[in-house]
């Protein structure tokens, strides 16, 4: 029997608790503020909009905007102890690099009207909802701007407060009601999106429930939520599943910014493992489609890592991108000859030999380095098996054309196998009723063929060929 577990409170650091609580003054003119926190916004509940330093405010790594550098740093180098103030400036510099022209626009916002919305924090100064105003409010009063030195805050409940202090699950409630916000704020990427709400999910805060917590989904009725919910997991949580077997497969879990470093990353491969989830991945794990494509199940982990080569490619010199080859893939397993080609590439190694992967100095090179001097080492062997493979498919694409199709039909239907006391008793209904489809079938294309001959031959005698442009 499952034991009944209290929902987990965040711990709060006393001191940093004191200090903002000394600090704090009403904002001026008096301003109060209705926060979607818990169902205050439903109660239209007021809270007092306070002014405090923003030096005794504090950056959360669990900011979704970031997840992907956070997740890859903590991987190489250990958790990020937020109270620590260098992992305060690591998470500054991640901020930072997460879409500039966003950041610049909200300097720009702000310095001109003022800080118009109030920030969310703990009642020890973590922020929940605004992180990058901290940001941007510091650069402002480093310039010397001094009115900048404070920040407009709502504090959440401490110990002894009414309903007393937030739960964990309730303030990743709180950072999901305001990641749609884009009033000057950085937009998610879909990875940061995938990533944050696979996070909150491992915290068992389920996709229905932060899903009913979005206006975007929260009325609508069983049957829409249900495809909504199945159109998100296909869109978001699918392909983050194929990247991580890809990290996995590369023996370099957890590394997210091999990936993509956050929004508008021009090497981003989110977009390829998109078209992977949707178009090759989800065949594979269907033995009908498998069947389809004549794909072996024993196939199935070489096709797999020919995807991911490709993918770590990425750029294919005068053939499509990726992205594009994803979509193309079961076109290109499904035939025999293009299959045959792309299975060649299991046998390019998937590491490099280590003094490859070190500079002259003997330091390492960075993840993103490596795929770059993987790539270029594999490049002509990669871009040979899938061009040749591409060349297959489009000399299949040649070859048939309606005459040639009608030949491959009717060499079947002639085939020595073609025998009709071979057919076992269950099945002769059946034989009758396909035999009957192909007659119709061949009717219809007799009768437009005939209509076809016949205008053609209208044409010509409205615009007899001339004899000195036969071509006309």
């Amino acid at each position: 029997m499952d034991k009944i577990t209290k929902p987990k409170i965040r711990e709060i650091i006393d001191d940093f608790a004191k200090a903002i609580d000394k600090a704090k003054t009403e904002a001026e003119p008096p301003k109060i503020a209705v926060i979607n926190f818990r169902n205050e916004a439903r109660r239209r509940k007021e809270r007092t909009v306070y002014e405090v330093p923003t030096e005794l405010l504090r950056y959360r790594k669990d900011n979704g905007r970031i997840r992907i550098s956070v997740a890859s740093y903590e991987k190489e180098h250990g958790l990020l102890t937020e109270r620590d103030k260098n992992a305060q400036k690591i998470i500054r510099d991640f901020l930072r690099e997460i879409d500039k022209e966003k950041t610049k626009e909200l300097k720009q916002a702000i310095e001109h009207d003022g800080q118009r919305d109030p920030a969310i924090i703990t009642c020890d100064g973590f922020l929940i909802n605004g992180n990058r105003r901290k940001m941007v409010l510091e650069k402002l009063a480093g310039e010397g701007k001094s009115h900048f030195i404070t920040m407009k805050v709502v504090i959440l409940p401490g110990e002894g407060d009414e309903g007393g202090p937030p739960t964990l699950i309730e303030l990743e409630e709180i950072e999901n009601r305001y990641q749609h916000q884009h009033d000057g704020k950085a937009e998610y990427s879909k990875f940061n999106i995938a990533l944050s709400t696979k996070r909150k999910i491992d915290m068992d805060m389920s996709l229905v429930r932060q899903l009913r917590d979005d206006p975007v989904y929260a009325g609508l009725p069983t049957k829409e939520f249900n495809k909504a919910k199945k159109k998100f997991e296909e869109d978001y949580l699918k392909p983050l599943e194929c990247i991580d077997r890809y990290l996995k497969h590369f023996n370099r879990e957890g590394l997210y910014d091999t990936i993509a470093s956050g929004p508008g990353d021009p090497e981003g491969r989110w977009e390829a493992f998109y078209d992977y989830s949707s178009k090759v991945y989800k065949k594979l794990s269907n033995p009908k489609d498998r069947m389809k494509l004549k794909i072996n199940e024993t196939e199935l982990g070489d096709i797999e890592d020919v995807a991911f080569k490709i993918i770590r490619k990425r750029s294919l010199s005068g053939l499509p991108k990726a992205h594009e080859t994803m979509r193309n893939f079961p076109k290109l397993l499904e035939n025999k000859d293009s299959k045959k080609e792309l299975l060649k590439l299991v046998d390019i190694e998937t590491k490099l030999p280590e003094k490859e992967r070190r500079n002259s100095k003997g330091e390492p090179y960075k993840e993103r380095e490596i795929d770059q001097f993987w790539g270029e080492k594999h490049a002509k062997d990669i871009i040979r098996q899938v061009r040749k493979a591409y060349d297959h498919l489009q000399y299949k694409k040649e070859r048939e054309n309606p005459l040639t199709l009608l030949e491959a039909a009717l060499k079947k239907l002639n085939h020595p196998d073609m025998d009709p006391s071979a057919i076992t008793r269950g099945n002769y209904q059946r034989a009758m009723k396909l035999t009957k489809e192909i007659q119709d079938r061949a009717d219809e294309l007799e009768s437009e063929f005939y209509h076809h001959q016949k205008n053609l031959k209208k044409l010509k005698e409205k615009f007899p060929t001339s004899k000195k442009n036969p071509e006309h």
